[in-house]
């Protein structure tokens, strides 16, 4: 087992030092996914320990290492992407995808709220934070080409296409919100921040309502190419790309790229309890912290990870015992998987045989920007439900650990108190985020 480092047993006495705070609670949903589209198909999938990993046909990546991917399932039917039935070409044109993603599930989530104000008053209280991790970069590259055949063909919409701010502008046009305008872009922590930061701006009085997240969309021969240069994707399972994404097993050997949205409605609860508005849970903390320590890789000792949880907790403002649940940031490398453990574990102490903890990436790759969010939804969803998504491919745990995992099918989520987890978050440049959520009771 994981010894606790030193400075938490010295600091925890400040757990309970918890400032007055308005109460947030999450009271809508939408995710375009790997998984499928919309809240409940994908939730269902997950669940199933189904995989949205396939292959990628196109013949530039053919000469990659890797050749698989997380993509959105696109067609006609109800749970596939048929992206030209939400948007004409016009419109299409002044937007990247991963905004167009954004729109898509910000629609479900707002319409799972109830929450389309028409009162001027309301859309002055409604805010965005939604950001996105990394820019497409067959957009930068198709301009500099068209660049090449003359001044007059580069799209006057190439700039706000690649701006990490646009998909929260677009969603604030839409809706006519008026409240903070929001963006983050931290890497692999985008998705968490934007919700942390949301939250932040709710229990600090600036507005009642947020709607937050993250997208991507930059799955290409170039990122591809890009991320392997960086030895960061798997490359062993090409021909069996369902086996691909094994968050903590043995035989895993880098991470696989997916693209998705997913849109949180975020609110405070007198106000969702005056409009009868549904809850699916409470956020209690928020912590932040970095690394300090190299550009891509985690901090060997797990510091970075575990100042992040523990700030998280002491913004709770509640005590270690009471967490039965930490899903994961958890990729699917040989070294960030065991450095989270080792993290969590070192946080836990005694109390780790009492928590699950599982990673939903397997499932559905890693949304890089996205990641966060979409993994903060399923959270939400298992403290819904009192059911604990598997990580899938997870046959040969290679640390020692006294944490409960969960590899390959589901759990009930059985507690005698209230049902609290953690949402982990880690990006490039040591950048992490905890997220604490709890089932909403009154």
């Amino acid at each position: 087992m994981f010894s606790r480092i030193n400075f938490l047993k010295k600091g925890r006495s400040l757990t309970t030092n918890v400032r007055s705070k308005r109460r947030v609670v999450v009271t809508g949903l939408g995710l375009v996914c790997p998984l499928g589209v919309g809240v409940q198909y994908a939730w269902n999938n997950l669940l199933e320990s189904k995989c949205g990993i396939t292959k990628l046909s196109d013949l530039d990546y053919e000469k990659l290492p890797c050749k698989v991917a997380a993509l959105i399932p696109k067609g006609n039917q109800s749970h596939e992407l048929n992206i030209e039935s939400y948007f004409s070409k016009s419109e299409l044109r002044t937007m990247c995808p991963a905004t167009a993603y954004a729109l898509i599930s910000s629609e479900e989530a707002l319409s799972d709220a109830k929450w389309k104000p028409e009162e001027e008053n309301d859309k002055r209280d409604t805010g965005v934070a939604v950001g996105i991790g990394m820019i497409d970069l067959v957009d930068v590259y198709s301009t500099y080409e068209a660049l090449k055949k003359g001044y007059n063909k580069v799209s006057p919409y190439f700039v706000p296409r690649i701006l990490p701010n646009m998909a929260a502008g677009h969603i604030s046009i839409k809706y006519g919100f008026r409240g903070p305008n929001h963006c983050v872009s931290t890497a692999c922590a985008t998705g968490a921040h934007a919700i942390g930061d949301a939250f932040r701006f709710i229990r600090g009085g600036e507005t009642n309502v947020m709607v937050c997240g993250g997208a991507e969309a930059c799955i290409s021969p170039l990122a591809v190419a890009a991320f392997c240069r960086l030895r960061a994707l798997s490359t062993s399972r090409n021909d069996f790309p369902y086996e691909a994404s094994r968050p903590f097993d043995r035989d895993r050997d880098g991470f696989v790229m997916g693209e998705g949205s997913a849109i949180l409605v975020l609110e405070e609860l007198n106000h969702a309890l005056n409009r009868q508005a549904p809850i699916y849970a409470e956020i209690l903390g928020y912590g932040l912290s970095g690394d300090a320590a190299h550009i891509t890789a985690p901090s060997e000792d797990g510091t970075g990870a575990l100042l992040a949880m523990d700030r998280a907790v002491k913004d709770a403002g509640i005590e270690i015992s009471e967490i039965t649940y930490i899903n994961a940031h958890a990729t699917s490398t040989p070294l960030g998987d065991a450095i989270e453990l080792k993290a969590v574990e070192s946080l836990m102490g005694e109390h780790s045989k009492n928590v699950f903890i599982s990673s939903t990436k397997g499932a559905h790759g890693h949304l890089l920007g996205a990641a966060g969010n979409l993994e903060a939804a399923f959270t939400i969803l298992a403290i819904k439900d009192a059911v604990i998504p598997p990580t899938i491919n997870l046959h040969n745990l290679d640390t020692k650990t006294s944490l409960q995992l969960v590899p390959n099918e589901k759990k009930n989520w059985t507690s005698s108190s209230r049902r609290i987890a953690l949402k982990n978050a880690f990006g490039f440049g040591g950048i992490n985020a905890c997220l604490c959520f709890a089932e909403y009771i009154v």
